[in-house]
């Protein structure tokens, strides 16, 4: 049984066990029995248990620890863990990240640069990605927040169509945010 061990300021945590116990690693001194099509054999000692997966030609594996006797089951372990890996694998490949892209604003930009932004925002937001919409403050401009304010929703009005705004513009820091994802049609 291997399980991931950090180590911080002078401390030792245990994170999450690895695999299972299986054969002779399993210590308990009673454990309650399930044959390999499924069905309770009922509890008896671990020894016993073994001996009776070993006469099968299979493993014995304990698939319940926290339980009061401890689960068992009979199978074959090395094509368990590989279904389990098949089984992970293709959950993985189904899922969709979303990531977040991040476009970047000034404060006094150019209509067809702001044009060109609003494009790139408007493909960002059909591929499903979420957007952060961004201005940095420099020198004499954090003086005029609302300039950037004004800005940001002028750029959210140009993607009304296809997105909605999820956190309204802050001025966190030098930086003006903004969050927005797509639209459900």
């Amino acid at each position: 049984m291997r399980s991931h061990i950090y180590f911080c300021k002078g401390k030792v945590f245990s994170i999450a066990k690895e695999t299972q116990q299986i054969n002779n690693e399993i210590k308990d001194r009673e454990v309650r029995l399930i044959s390999a099509t499924g069905e309770q054999l009922g509890i008896m000692s671990a020894k016993e248990a073994l001996r009776i997966a070993e006469d099968s030609n299979l493993d014995l594996v304990k698939i319940a620890p926290q339980s009061k006797p401890p689960v068992c089951k009979i199978m074959d372990y090395g094509k368990y863990r590989f279904e389990k890996a098949k089984r992970e694998k293709e959950a993985r490949k189904n899922q969709k990240v979303i990531e977040t892209k991040e476009i970047r604003l000034s404060l006094n930009i150019d209509v067809h640069d702001f044009n060109t932004k609003v494009n790139h925002a408007k493909k960002f937001l059909a591929a499903g990605n979420k957007l952060k919409v961004s201005i940095r403050l420099r020198g004499r401009e954090m003086g005029h927040p609302e300039l950037g304010e004004a800005t940001m929703k002028r750029f959210a009005e140009a993607l009304a169509e296809d997105g909605a705004v999820d956190k309204q513009p802050k001025l966190e820091g030098r930086q003006i945010l903004m969050f927005m994802s797509r639209k459900d049609k």
